[in-house]
């Protein structure tokens, strides 16, 4: 009788296992243990929050046109690098903008099919979300924003029939494979090397998931069986959540550096470790959780730290900024 070996770590296991390497060797960036159990505990009193979908600032509609604009929203739920030159709507962050827009479009001309996705240009970007291309920072975001929509379409197009539908139906219920098979996308594949291994983040493949099983309330399109095996969306906003409420520390020169406003770049030893560092402390925060006997998943968690980042008090303090398609 043959032995069945165990099974093969995957992506989700890659992305924990890499950031708890870093945190490991990290010169920039400690993650402080003993503040773990307070912040623990002020996370706990939060996390209903991963409940909700934001009507206000989403487009709900037909599944078919919801999914539509989920993944194409996704697409392009980056920018934060660029977000202080984005032309931003009244009393409305970067994100929400963006998202807003986007809503405002599904609902005046239905959603953008493959084909539109495949061959929008920077200059469309542009009108659909509001933007001046004579800004040339603006113009670099837009034509990232065209580039992720062309490849989109592209790879709807050429693996699955040009039909968004075919996409979901293609993970099986199963968030892990749906980040592996959109991370197909260049623009997707968030993946840094550090040290001399790779780390895999996925923060816009993994957040894709949630925002489908937020949207159909984890039935339909959005039933993912593994969904609560997600690690948080590692961006610019949960790390500095974190810095704020003492369970990460900077190093002194870096976090001058980003309270001049010094850009940091992608895929430095810095950013690295600002990103895997987050990973690893809501991971730690969420393994206390479960030994308290109040298991909360990461991705409750993630949502809990990063509409607390939406407070003018957090959103005041510098935090740090790199331009990169992947938050």
């Amino acid at each position: 009788m043959s032995k069945v070996g165990p099974a093969q770590p995957d992506v989700l296991d890659r992305i924990r296992s890499a950031c708890k390497r870093v945190a490991e060797r990290a010169r920039f960036v400690r993650i402080e243990q003993d503040q773990i159990p307070r912040l623990a505990a002020k996370l706990l009193e939060h996390t209903d929050l991963a409940s909700t979908y934001d009507l206000e600032h989403h487009f709900l509609g037909e599944a078919s046109e919801t999914l539509a604009y989920i993944v194409t929203l996704d697409a392009v739920n980056f920018g934060s690098g660029w977000f202080p030159h984005l032309a931003k709507r009244p009393g409305m962050s970067g994100y929400f903008t963006i998202a807003s827009s986007l809503a405002d479009h599904f609902r005046a001309d239905g959603p953008l099919d493959a084909e539109a996705l495949s061959s929008i240009t920077p200059r469309a970007c542009a009108g659909i979300f509001g933007q001046d291309m004579a800004k040339a920072p603006i113009a670099e975001l837009m034509a990232l924003f065209a580039r992720a929509w062309n490849d989109l379409g592209r790879h709807l197009l050429g693996c699955f029939d040009g039909r968004f539908e075919r996409l979901i139906e293609a993970a099986g219920g199963s968030a892990a494979r749906l980040v592996e098979i959109v991370s197909a996308q260049p623009l997707f594949r968030d993946v840094a090397t550090y040290a001399g291994f790779e780390v895999p983040l996925f923060k816009r493949a993994q957040i894709l998931a949630s925002d489908l099983a937020l949207a159909f309330d984890g039935a339909g399109f959005g039933r993912l069986d593994d969904l609560d095996r997600l690690t948080i969306f590692a961006d610019n906003l949960v790390p500095h959540v974190l810095r704020l409420e003492g369970a990460l520390t900077y190093d002194a020169d870096l976090l001058a550096r980003i309270e001049r406003g010094d850009r940091i770049e992608a895929g430095s030893v810095e950013e690295i470790e600002i990103r895997a560092c987050a990973v690893r402390a809501v991971a730690c925060v969420a393994d206390h959780l479960k030994r308290a006997g109040r298991p909360v998943t990461e991705r409750c968690l993630d949502i809990a730290l990063w509409t607390h980042g939406q407070h003018p008090d957090i959103k005041e303090e510098p935090r740090h900024r790199t331009r990169t398609p992947f938050y």
